[in-house]
């Protein structure tokens, strides 16, 4: 069809209003293309990290809005992609940009429940790193905004749609290593020192002298809902992570991608308790070290289990892994204890194998039964368009959120066991824990 012909053919197509109501994808764009009619519209909050890399995997799409607190940390973001508008304040972009379809979210832990319910309640379709939430109220909230607003979600797991997950899922059904009553779960990094304006000389607790806020930089903005505090390079930018005000620690960094296949593999809902045991305590950063031991009920087929996960350390090394073997691929995993065998597999659920390698290489696979996914970023893209569903949505995203988060609750209460009650989300033996169950927002801030 000549170029004359297809023009006339799609004005008098459009006209006849009855025949067509939709363009066709390669009337448009030709064969092989996506007509520009078929791309989301995404605006990104958070660009100078982690959120770069998010959207280098969603540039397929129309990259229309820029969102950042930090201009200078946020430049060669703003750089590479010229045509979006460019903003500081979320509020605003979501207020201006009508035609925004879908929000991506990478910004320190504390601000991401603000940001995404607002776009959220602005009829937005959600992408946001983890954890969901940095309290277990924003977890839970989120959660029930998304499927009230009927918003397409997915949260930064991207080892959810990986084949490591679903291998240990599938493998774990067909009874590869038995009954599971216990998992072992690891990073053997830490954030620390905290706070490391530099290295020879961290802060380890909160900064004391007040230094000018770079012009670059809207600090209010940065702080959002969390308490007040002087700037400081103590914070921002990248050192953030392990400050109880506006992080979540190693067990919400990389613990939301070790836990996340034990999680989908042993089908576990919240836990009745958690205990944990740590270096000192204090109310301003996250222990160096610490043991999380989590207890889960009956599932169905599935028995009462227990999970232990290890921060800044190692878990005993299994007698079966042979010696020329390391525990763990890099700096963590996940070690699932069946009562036939044992399975081992990286930090993001990677690599999975039973152990000893004998008894790998002697075992028949099942057939693949679970969907495979394109990647957690084009599932998220195709379930936005289609209106579908995606594996990580905030209903799973809670989840995972709530446990990670739980977990770091319990090291405020060092060597206690705190008890769990997700049905009137409280703790039940601890009164005093219940205080971090909702943290308070700042004023001006809310859900």
């Amino acid at each position: 069809m000549s170029a004359q012909s297809r023009r006339s053919f799609v004005k008098t197509g459009l006209a006849a209003g009855s025949l067509f109501t939709i363009v066709p994808r390669h009337v448009l764009g030709g064969y092989g293309q996506t007509a520009p009619s078929d791309k989301l519209n995404i605006a990104a909050i958070g660009i100078g990290g982690k959120g770069s890399g998010d959207l280098k995997n969603l540039e397929s799409e129309n990259i229309v809005a820029l969102c950042d607190v930090d201009e200078v940390y946020a430049a060669r973001v703003f750089c590479r992609y010229p045509n979006a508008k460019r903003y500081t304040d979320f509020r605003e972009m979501l207020d201006k940009e009508k035609d925004i379809d879908a929000v991506s979210i990478a910004t320190p832990d504390h601000t991401h429940a603000v940001i995404a319910m607002a776009a959220i309640k602005a009829g937005k379709h959600v992408f946001c790193q983890k954890p969901l939430a940095h309290d277990l109220n924003e977890t839970h909230q989120l959660a029930k905004e998304a499927k009230r607003a009927g918003v397409v979600t997915q949260m930064g797991i991207q080892g959810h749609a990986a084949e490591g997950i679903r291998l240990t899922s599938e493998w774990i059904k067909d009874g590869a290593i038995g009954t599971v009553k216990k998992v072992e779960a690891w990073c053997s990094l830490t954030h620390y020192p905290p706070g490391h304006a530099s290295w020879s000389s961290p802060c380890e607790t909160r900064p004391t002298v007040t230094q000018p806020t770079p012009s670059s930089i809207d600090w209010d903005l940065w702080l959002g809902p969390a308490p007040y505090r002087p700037y400081s390079p103590c914070y921002h930018p990248r050192v953030w992570r392990n400050w109880w005000d506006f992080g979540s620690g190693m067990m919400a960094d990389r613990g939301a991608h070790t836990l996340d296949p034990i999680i989908t593999a042993l089908q576990l809902g919240h836990p009745i308790s958690v205990e944990a045991i740590s270096t000192d305590y204090n109310t301003e950063t996250y222990p160096v070290a610490s043991i999380v031991n989590f207890r889960f009920p009956r599932r169905g087929n599935f028995p009462e289990l227990e999970l232990t996960w290890y921060e800044g350390l190692r878990p005993p090394r299994p007698k079966e892994l042979e010696e020329t073997r390391i525990l763990g691929a890099n700096e963590g995993g996940a070690l699932f204890i069946g009562d036939k065998a044992k399975l081992m597999c990286g930090v993001y659920g990677e690599s999975p194998r039973i152990i000893p390698e004998v008894k790998m290489r002697a075992y028949k696979q099942p057939p693949k039964t679970i969907p495979r996914s394109p990647g957690i970023y084009k599932e998220w893209i195709d379930a936005c368009k289609n209106k579908g569903t995606t594996g990580a949505n905030f209903d799973y995203a809670a989840l995972v959120s709530d446990i990670v988060i739980l977990g770091n609750l319990a090291k405020r209460f060092n060597g206690q066991v705190l008890h769990w009650d997700n049905k009137s989300r409280q703790i039940t033996n601890v009164a005093e824990a219940n205080q971090f169950v909702r943290t308070p927002y700042r004023e001006g801030w809310q859900l």
